[in-house]
Order: structure tokens, then C-alpha cells, then sequence
């Protein structure tokens, strides 16, 4: 799993557990951005701020959208990352809710994901195969579907975000 792009990536994350600190549960839904990718962090190159984009693989690329929320990417090979935008919760509920203020909606949405997880910028550049994170892997290849990514303005044309066919918990349905 550590030597895949970001699009392969994506739909190969979609069905594995993740935790941080045992708190977590299936990922359902990812979104691609390759460093070519004109909404990608790493279209411009290396600065401060996205540096771990081009580290190695499957460690965390960690970010604040808008200055309001964390956002949490599972690097890819050459610069690429993959938005974790939603999970099942599995693992941890109570401590989820507590973080996130209620049962709602807990893991739908990179930022609630990364707020229900306790993931901020001391996680970033932090490999995910080590503790506090552990991902598990699928027991079997998942349906997927896939669309538009969310949120962007550039390179609509790729269809890069992937979720589990007929999961409750996405951000947003798949048309």
C-alpha cells in the first residue's frame, strides 16, 4: 500500500480501519490530489506548510482548512496525498461525541473526522502505520463508486473522490 499514487490510494484506503490513539473506525470516503494537479497543495512546489506532502508515504499530511478545521491526507508517492474525508465511526464513540459536541454526524466531513479523531498539527508528518495511528487493513476489495472531488475550483475534470457504495456516513452522496 505505500508505493501508490494518490488516486490508487484513495480507492485502496477506502474499506481500511483507522485509528488514532483507538479511537476511530472504516474508511468510506477519500479524495486524490496528485502534485500535477493544479488543487493540490503540492502544485507550486515545497514550502513549510506542505512539506510532508513530499516525505514518505503513508504518513500524515496535516493541514487547516480555512483557517478553521484540521484536514487529515495520507501521503502518496511523489508529492500526492489523499484527503481522508469520512469514516465509519467503530471505535470510541463516546470520546468522538464528547469532542465533537454530540452524536451527529461525527466522522462525515474532513473536518469533523479530524476534530472526532483528536487530530491536529502535532500529527502532521507522523507516520500512520505507527502509534497513535493504526490502520487496518481490508479483509476483501469494497464496491466502490467514485465522482467529483469537493470543495475545489480547479481540475474538476477528475473524477477523484471514491466512497464506499452505500454508505450512510459520506460527506455527501454520490450522484
Amino acid at each position: 500500500m505505500t508505493e501508490l499514487d494518490a488516486p490508487a490510494l484513495a480507492q485502496r484506503l477506502i474499506g481500511v480501519a483507522l485509528l488514532v490513539d483507538g479511537v476511530g473506525g472504516t474508511i468510506v470516503e477519500t479524495e486524490a490530489y496528485t502534485r500535477d494537479d493544479p488543487a493540490s497543495h503540492s502544485f507550486r512546489g515545497p514550502t513549510l506548510t506542505n512539506a510532508a506532502m513530499f516525505g514518505a508515504s503513508l504518513h500524515a499530511y496535516v493541514y487547516r482548512s480555512y483557517g478553521l478545521h484540521w484536514c487529515l491526507n495520507a501521503v502518496a508517492v511523489d508529492g500526492g496525498a489523499v484527503l481522508i474525508r469520512a469514516l465509519a465511526p467503530e471505535r470510541g464513540i463516546d470520546r468522538m461525541a464528547d469532542r465533537r459536541g454530540g452524536p451527529k454526524n461525527l466522522c462525515s466531513g474532513p473536518g469533523r473526522l479530524a476534530q472526532a479523531l483528536g487530530v491536529n498539527a502535532s500529527h502532521n508528518g507522523l507516520s500512520l502505520s505507527e502509534p497513535p495511528f493504526l490502520l487496518i487493513d481490508r479483509s476483501s476489495p469494497p464496491m466502490l463508486v467514485c465522482g467529483p472531488r469537493i470543495g475545489i475550483s480547479r481540475a474538476l475534470d477528475r473524477l477523484w473522490r471514491f466512497g464506499l457504495a452505500g454508505s450512510p456516513h459520506l460527506s455527501r452522496p454520490f450522484a
